[in-house]
């Protein structure tokens, strides 16, 4: 059953690779391409918040430290070492990971809210010393001089149509490879270790570890999302791991939804084209974007497509109901014969 889904998951990967792939020819906008590459990194990032958020029950108020020090650390081996950009991928996604252990090993034992200031403190820490270390990093200027994008593979990334299918091709291995986790049973586990932790200790589970390895994971997707942001700007810079950012993850997966997988993915796109609209109205966008965010976050008092699933949950069951009252409904009484009649 489980291999049946993934590889239905896989079809379904295939196929939107394959719309990515034709749609510059279809609609040849340089903006349509740069929105699909933001969306990859802000997609693969909001989704890897919510593995925490949604799944495990963490609250994390820092995961831009993953975002950040993936930017910086592929930006660094680009143009220090001049690796090839596969090796460079690796070597990010490992300083990631062991740096997702050590920082998770410190956060996932403590409670909620003292886990979710710490994670945000650990980020600014990260923005501290991107800031101070001028020298490597450019400080306050941010990392310039260009990302050099060596071909590899026949891939050459220098190419606009080329950058666009790597980044949109990352999107959608990541999200089926995170779909695919979710799933599994460390998927079920970790909702039942959301549910109730109690229970899942009383079951045999080690609860911290389960949430340690549910921290790394997501810390080394995140660090995916800002080694393709790094891409498109062709360097990085502090914001990249200031607290914003973590606000802005945590504002997609509440317009998007965390109870249904591609929420955050619907989310980074609802917010990125509001972005994107109010920014040309006003230069108070801020603010419009904002207000904007709370009427959609009170009226709807859930994300999008929490919404619609628990409509088309209403719907299923609606319909479902109706044939069964059609059947449990009484007969009519039937004259009783008496002998002799």
């Amino acid at each position: 059953m489980m291999k049946s889904s993934f590889l239905r998951d896989c079809l379904i990967a295939l196929a939107a690779f394959a719309i990515l792939a034709v749609l510059p020819f279809v609609y040849p906008s340089r903006g349509m391409s740069d929105f699909v590459i933001r969306l990859a990194a802000f997609g693969i990032f909001a989704t890897s918040l919510n593995l925490l958020v949604g799944y495990a029950g963490l609250e994390s108020f820092g995961h831009g430290l993953f975002f950040g020090l993936g930017a910086y650390t592929f930006a660094l081996t680009m143009q220090k070492l001049g690796t090839s950009i596969p090796v460079a991928f690796a070597l990010t996604i490992l300083l990631s990971v062991v740096v997702a252990c050590v920082v998770g090993a410190i956060c996932v034992r403590l409670k909620e809210i003292y886990f979710a200031f710490l994670t945000l403190a650990f980020q600014m820490l990260l923005h501290s010393l991107i800031i101070a270390w001028t020298p490597l990093t450019g400080g306050d200027q941010g990392l310039t001089g260009g990302v050099p994008r060596p071909p590899f593979l026949g891939i050459r990334l220098d190419q606009p149509y080329h950058l666009y299918l790597f980044c949109g091709g990352l999107l959608v291995l990541c999200l089926l490879l995170m779909r695919h986790i979710v799933q599994s049973p460390f998927g079920y586990t970790l909702r039942m270790i959301r549910d109730n932790p109690a229970r899942a200790t009383f079951l045999g589970v080690q609860v911290w570890r389960m949430r340690l390895a549910a921290f790394v994971i997501a810390g080394a997707f995140g660090s995916i999302g800002g080694m393709v942001m790094s891409l498109f700007v062709s360097g990085a810079f502090p914001d990249f791991a200031y607290w914003t950012i973590s606000g802005e993850a945590i504002f997609m997966i509440m317009l998007g939804g965390t109870t249904v997988f591609f929420g955050p993915l619907a989310g980074a796109i609802m917010l990125l084209m509001l972005n994107d609209a109010v920014t040309k109205l006003t230069e108070h966008y801020g603010l419009v974007l904002g207000i904007i965010i709370l009427m959609f976050a009170l009226g709807l008092r859930k994300g999008f497509m929490d919404y619609l699933a628990e409509w088309w949950r209403g719907r299923q069951m609606s319909s479902v109901a109706a044939p069964a009252a059609t059947q449990a409904r009484p007969l009519p009484a039937q004259p009783v014969k008496v002998a002799g009649e």
